[in-house]
């Protein structure tokens, strides 16, 4: 699993018939229609950008799965998809970050669960329970579970992940994307330090969010 280069290739399905109407539009004497399809095909070939990341080396860091900027850090009692206490950190991406996920801690993917849902803004609250969304488990050498869930926002409407159930991953690799803006959020254990606070603008494979005791 691989997916390095510069821009995902999830987004060709829209960058070449973007880029194809506007040399046509050139072409045919258009000047003002493709200016503004040119403008349109570099937004989107800037939105699915695909950066390298250097990912700190501290193992017991767990590093932002996101681009974007954290909306909401509090304790939680979960009885879904994982069960017990955790700390959970969200962050909230807009159309203008880059949105190719990444791995916050290294393990192996123990569960892996997709939920249909409403396309609510992802900076709502309640998108954190409505939204489609996807969520992914990862167990540590250690046996604690990490949980990182994909929530579409107002505009994104496909959720894409590359990994699957029994992989194991590194701390900083690419899994997955979210179409034209949306949230993710990070379930620590209850006993985890959070590095951040609500405010704080993070990278993904980048910026440390926590740390397990």
């Amino acid at each position: 699993m691989k997916h390095e280069g510069l821009i995902a290739e999830e987004g060709l399905p829209f960058i070449t018939p973007l880029a194809l109407f506007t040399i046509l539009s050139a072409c045919v004497g258009h000047p003002v229609l493709a200016g503004l399809l040119f403008l349109l095909t570099f937004f989107v070939i800037w939105f699915f950008r695909n950066p390298d990341r250097v990912t700190p080396d501290n193992l017991k860091q767990v590093i932002s799965p996101a681009d974007g900027k954290v909306i909401r850090i509090e304790e939680v009692d979960c009885s879904g998809v994982i069960q017990g206490r955790f700390r959970k950190i969200s962050i909230f991406m807009n159309v203008f970050n880059v949105h190719v996920n990444r791995i916050p801690y290294s393990g192996q993917i123990k569960k892996i669960h997709y939920h249909k849902g409403k396309f609510l803004s992802a900076n709502l609250d309640k998108a954190s329970e409505q939204n489609e969304k996807n969520s992914i488990v990862i167990t540590t050498d250690d046996g604690r579970d990490i949980m990182a869930v994909q929530i579409a926002g107002l505009i994104a409407r496909r959720i894409v992940c590359w990994i699957k159930e029994g992989m194991s991953v590194t701390k900083g690799e690419r899994f997955g994307l979210i179409r034209f803006g949306s949230r993710v959020e990070v379930f620590l254990p209850s006993d985890s330090q959070v590095l951040v606070k609500v405010g704080d603008k993070v990278k993904a494979g980048e910026t440390p969010i926590g740390g397990l005791s």
